[in-house]
């Protein structure tokens, strides 16, 4: 209103005019969409720094195991995920937790932090796998309490009829023994794979419901599969692995991929990690629509069969 030009009536003033305008009001648009991408920018390193300190780097080796994981998040641009891994040397064994919190993004970190705080004590404490995975439930059950008393349900619902009574974690516990027995608990999560030459699935049956909807119940089945040879290596992986499909519906071919990538000795778990990535991206053509974590680890203890040990110490004490 107080511009001259705005108050002459010639067309050159009202071209003039209209370029002034244009020029600040184009200003005004970039200066915001500056200042939201970087606003942008600084969530997702908030969110990606909260999701480093729960997912911490795996070291390269545990008590002869050597180690290597991933995760590929749904959400495009970040790398929150509802995935979740460790791997903890203990007295009772090297232990590990895979799991896949029901969602993904940054509502799911809460969910993650339990469970993982949860495992890293119970771990170390419970001389039972099966006495981790109720710690777990219990820890689980205490955050789903915690946050309905925070959240309340949209109308005013119920806590047990809102949407946190749907949230659930599907959980892998594996525990390695020092003579490289593997025992597992499954609650409602894709069964490992052997890599031996080729890969194999490990046999499980039905696993456990998945955490949180429904109580453990007395009797927890612990599978046991032998021992993991020196050479040998497991593959742990969330469903956002292989249930993912190309355009044309057909699923991930995970098995076969793991085999092509284990086919020369000796498996390297930070190669598996990469082939299977590189091939997942192929296969889906962008990214997939669910949180899709590995964890892969090969033994490379110098295993002495019980026998021989038993043979060796008679020797020496007969000597």
């Amino acid at each position: 209103m107080v511009c001259p030009l705005a108050q002459q009536s010639g067309l050159g003033a009202r071209i003039a005019t209209s370029a002034v305008f244009f020029a600040v009001g184009t200003g005004l648009i970039f200066h915001v969409r500056h200042a939201l991408l970087r606003e942008l920018r600084q969530v997702r390193e908030v969110a990606g720094a909260a999701q480093n300190v729960l997912l911490r780097p795996l070291p390269p080796r545990v008590d002869g195991l050597t180690l290597a994981a991933g995760r590929l998040s749904a959400s495009r641009g970040a790398s929150v995920g509802g995935d979740l891994y460790e791997v903890a040397a203990t007295e009772h064994g090297v232990r590990v937790v895979m799991g896949d919190v029901r969602g993904h993004g940054l509502a799911a970190l809460g969910t993650v932090a339990a469970v993982l705080g949860s495992f890293r004590e119970a771990a170390h404490d419970e001389p039972d796998l099966g006495r981790v995975l109720r710690r777990l439930d219990r820890a689980l059950a205490r955050h789903l309490r915690e946050r309905s008393r925070a959240e309340p349900s949209a109308g005013g619902a119920a806590p047990q009829d809102g949407p946190l009574a749907e949230e659930f974690v599907t959980v892998l516990l594996l525990e390695i023994g020092h003579e490289g027995e593997v025992r597992a608990l499954n609650c409602g999560h894709p069964w490992p794979h052997r890599l031996r030459g080729r890969a194999r699935e490990l046999p499980g049956g039905e696993p456990l419901p998945p955490l949180g909807p429904f109580p453990l119940p007395a009797e927890l089945p612990v599978h046991r599969w032998g021992r993991l040879l020196p050479g040998d290596a497991l593959v742990l992986h969330t469903d956002g692995v292989a249930d993912a499909r190309d355009r044309a519906g057909r699923f991930f071919p995970l098995q076969a991929v793991l085999s092509e990538a284990a086919r020369t000795p000796p498996v390297s778990p930070q190669h598996v990690i990469q082939a299977v990535y590189a091939r997942l991206l192929r296969h889906v053509g962008r990214l997939p629509t669910d949180d899709a974590a590995l964890l892969v680890l090969r033994n490379d203890r110098q295993w002495v069969p019980r026998q021989q040990t038993e043979t060796g110490r008679r020797a020496r004490t007969m000597s």
